[in-house]
């Protein structure tokens, strides 16, 4: 891409090139003058500025009409395509198409989004949009502000959000979590008892100083303890523990379902009822009839709506 040189092209007046296409046109001052809607000294001094600056006549009198210069017809085709691009970037309807579309959209997204969202998302975005391209930068809650505000991130998706004036934010899903473990490390039943699940060793999502993490929160909620023994802030390494100790990882439930299988868990519904923020996906205000960013937001809830769990929580109906 060619750079603008923004300094000096500032000082020219561009209505200068509109008089001249109009020159070109017409072949004469009066009509020039008249098609542009202005008096005929007016389009004169337009002439005459534009000699000065391309140092030349650019149109001399022959007869009744003024004829091009050399010049003047060299600079006639950049000019005319000049504006003509100004004016289809002007009057163009704000239209998109996924399949033609060029751009890097830069999303914000927790753990459990990415893991959902990216691989599902980027497949439908070969098929539909190949110009299209993802771009992910992990985000905890206390950083959505701040990327989005600085356009660090388009949008984001995840746990829940402040609400705040500036931008727009969207409930995906209610969070609900599944208990994986490794049934040969830990013969439990399935589904898993209570007694069983307290009795347990635990390994859970933690992204803070705190050992119990992100379910710290909903254990004292439900007002019980589980012995953690590991927390990470990934949910592949949570999983992935529990495929090789005999610990419980609570879970996502649609974490626990998706890849909880590949790495020879059994998945179980919990037996208390835990509760969690909602998944949120929240993007700024000005963006909101962005025509792209709309289409991308519809099939993100569409690629999250078939990775719904399908396991019942056993404590659902109370």
């Amino acid at each position: 891409m060619e750079v603008i040189d923004h300094f000096n092209l500032r000082s020219f007046d561009l209505n200068l090139l509109i008089a001249f296409d109009a020159m070109m046109e017409e072949g004469s001052v009066t009509k020039a003058a008249r098609r542009l809607k202005i008096q005929q000294p007016a389009m004169s001094h337009n002439l005459s500025t534009l000699r000065v600056l391309f140092q030349d006549d650019l149109f001399v009198r022959i007869g009744q009409v003024m004829q091009p210069t050399a010049r003047a017809r060299a600079l006639a085709g950049p000019i005319r395509l000049a504006l003509k691009q100004a004016q289809a970037a002007l009057f163009a309807a704000d239209i998109f198409d996924p399949a033609t579309e060029r751009r890097i959209f830069r999303l914000g997204l927790s753990c459990e989004a990415e893991l959902l969202l990216l691989p599902d998302l980027t497949a439908l975005l070969r098929r539909m949009a190949p110009g299209i391209r993802l771009l992910v930068r992990t985000c905890t809650p206390d950083e959505v502000d701040s990327m989005l505000s600085a356009g660090t991130i388009d949008m984001a998706v995840g746990c829940t959000y402040a609400p705040n004036s500036r931008y727009i934010s969207e409930v995906l899903y209610e969070a609900e979590v599944l208990c994986c473990f490794n049934c040969d490390l830990l013969p439990l039943p399935s589904p898993v008892t209570l007694d069983a699940y307290l009795q347990a060793d635990h390994v859970v999502i933690s992204q803070s100083e705190s050992l119990h993490g992100c379910v710290k929160d909903a254990l004292e909620h439900a007002g019980t303890e589980l012995n953690v023994v590991a927390a990470a802030p990934d949910f592949m390494s949570v999983l992935a523990t529990a495929s090789l100790s005999p610990v419980i990882a609570t879970v996502s439930s649609r974490i626990a379902e998706r890849y909880g299988p590949l790495l020879g868990l059994e998945v179980s519904p919990v037996p208390l009822v835990l509760r969690f923020p909602p998944v949120t996906m929240v993007w700024p205000l000005h963006s909101d009839n962005d025509p792209a960013g709309v289409w991308l937001r519809r099939h993100i809830r569409a690629c999250l709506s078939a990775s719904a769990p399908q396991l019942p929580h056993p404590l659902a109906a109370e």
